[in-house]
C-alpha cells in the first residue's frame, strides 16, 4: 500500500496519474462500520477496473472545530495502526491529509474540488454520517451537488449491531466499561495495539507472576480499570496471559499501570515493542487486605483466563 502524506493547499505532483475509487472518512477504530464503506468502495474499485484509495486525517479535526488540546485526544487505532488496517481490507493507496487550521477553513466545494476531484476520484464512498464541513451543508445528501458529475456518489447506510448505531463512541464507552466481548463485536476484530515493554517495580516477580509492564502511544485509548485474559505478540508469536490495567490499590496510590503476566514466557525483553490483544474481561480490579488474598485471587485470575483460551477463544474477522 502507498502511503502518500498532503495537505493544504495540495501538492498535485503528489498525486498518482490514475483515477481511483476513493473512500473517505477518518476511520478511527476501523469498526464494522467503516469497513462496511471500505469494502463497498473496494467492489466498485474492482468492477470499474480502478484502484482503490482511501483519504484519512493525521488528527481528529474536532481538535479544530471544538478547541481540544490535541495532547488529550486518544484514538482506537493511532494513524499507524489505522494504515496497518487499511492495507489488510485491500487499500491500494492510503491519502493521510493534514488537518490543519488551513484544511478547517475550507468552503465544502473546496474541500471537494481539492481532495476529492483533485485525487482523481471517479468514485467517493462514504458513510451515511460523512460531513466535509458544517452538517446542515456539507453532508452526504449535498454531495452530489458539489461533485457537479465530476464524480459519482455513493452513501454506505448506517451499520448496527442488536439495533444499536456501530460507531467509534460505542466502542471508546464500552472500551472504558471493560465491556471487550462487545468492543471485538463492534470492530469486526480483537482491539489490540502496540506497546513498548518498560521498566517496573519488580513487584509481580515477587508475588510469583513476573510482568511485562507496558507502555502503548501517548494517543491510544486503553480498556478500563479491571483484570483481563490477553494474548501478546512478541517476536512474531502469540503467547497467552492475563493483565492488570490499575493503581495497584493493594500497595498504595500508584500511577496506572498495564501489567502483563505471560503463561510459558520466561524470556527479558526490555525496551522491545509488542503487540497486545484484548481477548475478555475477568474482573474488577480490587484493593485486598493483604499479599497473601491477591496471590490466591492471581491464581485464579491465572485459572479463569486459561480456560476461556481453552472454551471461549473464537475467530473474528480480520484475525
Amino acid at each position: 500500500m502507498q502511503v502518500i502524506e498532503i495537505s493544504e493547499p495540495l501538492d498535485l505532483q503528489k498525486i498518482p496519474n490514475e483515477d481511483v475509487v476513493l473512500a473517505m472518512g477518518f476511520f478511527d477504530g476501523v469498526h464494522r462500520g467503516h469497513q462496511a464503506v471500505i469494502q463497498q468502495a473496494k467492489k466498485i474499485a474492482v468492477q470499474r477496473h480502478l484502484k482503490l484509495a482511501i483519504m484519512t486525517f493525521d488528527r481528529f479535526p474536532k481538535i479544530y472545530f471544538q478547541d481540544i488540546d490535541p495532547e488529550t485526544v486518544k484514538y482506537v487505532t493511532p494513524l499507524d495502526h489505522r494504515l496497518k488496517l487499511f492495507e489488510q481490507q485491500g487499500v491500494e493507496i492510503a491519502y493521510v491529509a493534514c488537518f490543519d487550521q488551513t484544511m478547517a477553513q475550507l468552503s465544502p466545494q473546496n474541500f471537494v474540488d481539492h481532495f476529492m476531484v483533485g485525487l482523481r476520484a471517479k468514485v467517493v464512498v462514504a458513510g451515511f454520517d460523512y460531513t466535509y464541513g458544517k452538517p446542515d451543508v456539507a453532508n452526504m445528501e449535498a454531495l452530489p451537488q458539489f461533485a457537479q458529475d465530476r464524480f459519482d456518489v455513493v452513501t454506505v447506510d448506517r451499520q448496527a449491531l442488536n439495533a444499536e448505531k456501530i460507531g467509534t463512541t460505542q466502542i471508546k464507552t464500552a472500551l472504558d466499561h471493560g465491556d471487550i466481548q462487545k468492543v471485538n463485536q463492534l470492530l469486526g476484530y480483537r482491539f489490540n495495539f502496540p506497546g513498548k515493554v518498560v521498566h517496573g517495580k519488580a513487584r509481580g516477580r515477587e508475588l510469583g507472576f513476573p510482568t511485562l509492564n507496558i507502555q502503548p502511544a501517548n494517543d491510544q485509548w486503553i480498556p478500563g480499570i479491571g483484570v483481563y485474559a490477553v494474548r501478546v505478540k512478541v517476536d512474531g508469536q502469540w503467547y497467552q496471559g492475563m493483565c492488570s490495567v490499575s493503581h495497584n490499590e493493594t500497595f498504595g496510590n500508584n500511577p496506572l499501570t498495564i501489567e502483563i503476566n505471560l503463561f510459558d514466557f520466561n524470556q527479558m525483553i526490555y525496551g522491545k515493542e509488542v503487540e497486545v490483544e484484548w481477548d475478555q474481561y475477568l474482573r474488577a480490579s480490587v484493593k485486598f487486605e493483604s499479599v497473601d488474598q491477591l496471590i490466591a485471587q492471581l491464581k485464579q485470575d491465572k485459572i479463569d483466563a486459561q480456560e476461556y483460551f481453552t472454551k471461549g477463544f473464537k475467530q473474528l474477522a480480520l484475525d
